[in-house]
C-alpha cells in the first residue's frame, strides 16, 4: 500500500483548495439586477420617441445568458392610444466581446392590446462586438425581422430596417465619455419621410458621471447631445439611474 507523508498530504490538500478556488471563480453566477432611468426626453437611433419617461428594466443573468425586461412610459404624452408605453424583451448571450442578441419591442401604446403580435410587435436581431479595455470601441449592427410591424415596401415586402452604431469610451476628469455613430444603410423605419437610401442617423456625445451622496450611495447621472441628420434635428437629454 502506498502511504503518503504530511508534506505530500498538505500539497494534496492545497492544490485541491486552489482547485476549487479557481472553479469557485469561474463558476457562472444567477444574478437579478432592477434599476430604472428618468430622463428628459425619450430619443431612439435619433428618433423622438416620448417626452418625459421613467424607464424601468429588471434582467436576470447566468453566465453570458440574459434575460432582459425594460419599459417605458411618458409622464405627459396622450395621443389615440392614450399614454406613451413600452414593453421590449431581450435575450442575450455574451462570450469574449460578442453579444447575439434577439429583440421583441412593443411601444403600441397605453390603448393598445399588448397580445396583438402581428400588429403591434417588432422582432429585430442583434450581432455586438466589443474590443476590449484597451481599445474600448463597440460595434454594434441590429435588423428587424419576422412577421411583425417593420416597415413595409410598396410590394408588401419587409424593409428589414437596419441601423448601425459605431462608439468609443474614455473618461475625462472622472467623467465617462462616449461619442458615437449610427447609421441606416437603405431605407426603413428610421427614415424621415420623403427620405431613402443611405441615412446618417446619430452623431452623439454621451457623459456620465456618479454623484456621490453618502459614503454609501451615489446617484449615476448623464447628459447626452444627439444630432438626428436625417430627422433633422438635434437633441440634448438628461437621465439619472436608480439601482
Amino acid at each position: 500500500m502506498k502511504t503518503f507523508t504530511l508534506r505530500q498530504t498538505i500539497l494534496a490538500v492545497t492544490t485541491l483548495l486552489m482547485s476549487l478556488s479557481i472553479f469557485a471563480q469561474e463558476a457562472p453566477k444567477f444574478e437579478i439586477t432592477p434599476e430604472a432611468d428618468l430622463v428628459s426626453s425619450y430619443v431612439w437611433r435619433g428618433v423622438h420617441q416620448s417626452g418625459p419617461s421613467i424607464q424601468p428594466s429588471l434582467t436576470a443573468s447566468y453566465g453570458g445568458l440574459s434575460l432582459n425586461l425594460w419599459g417605458s412610459t411618458d409622464f405627459s404624452t396622450a395621443n389615440d392610444m392614450g399614454i406613451a408605453k413600452e414593453f421590449d424583451i431581450t435575450l442575450a448571450y455574451e462570450v469574449g466581446g460578442l453579444t447575439l442578441a434577439v429583440t421583441d419591442y412593443w411601444w403600441a401604446g397605453e390603448g393598445a392590446r399588448y397580445g396583438n403580435y402581428s400588429a403591434n410587435h417588432y422582432y429585430e436581431g442583434s450581432i455586438g462586438y466589443y474590443f476590449g479595455d484597451q481599445c474600448p470601441l463597440s460595434l454594434s449592427w441590429s435588423t428587424m425581422f419576422g412577421p411583425g410591424t417593420d416597415e413595409k415596401k410598396e410590394n408588401g415586402d419587409p424593409f428589414y430596417s437596419t441601423f448601425i452604431e459605431a462608439a468609443y469610451d474614455f473618461n475625462v476628469l472622472g467623467v465617462d465619455v462616449t461619442p458615437s455613430i449610427g447609421v441606416s444603410p437603405w431605407t426603413g423605419m428610421y427614415h424621415r419621410e420623403g427620405t431613402s437610401g443611405f441615412a446618417l442617423s446619430t452623431i452623439a456625445v454621451k457623459a456620465s458621471k456618479e454623484i456621490k451622496i453618502t459614503d454609501s450611495f451615489s446617484l449615476p447621472i448623464f447628459a447626452e447631445a444627439i444630432v438626428a441628420p436625417n430627422q433633422d434635428t438635434v437633441f440634448l437629454v438628461f437621465g439619472l439611474t436608480i439601482k
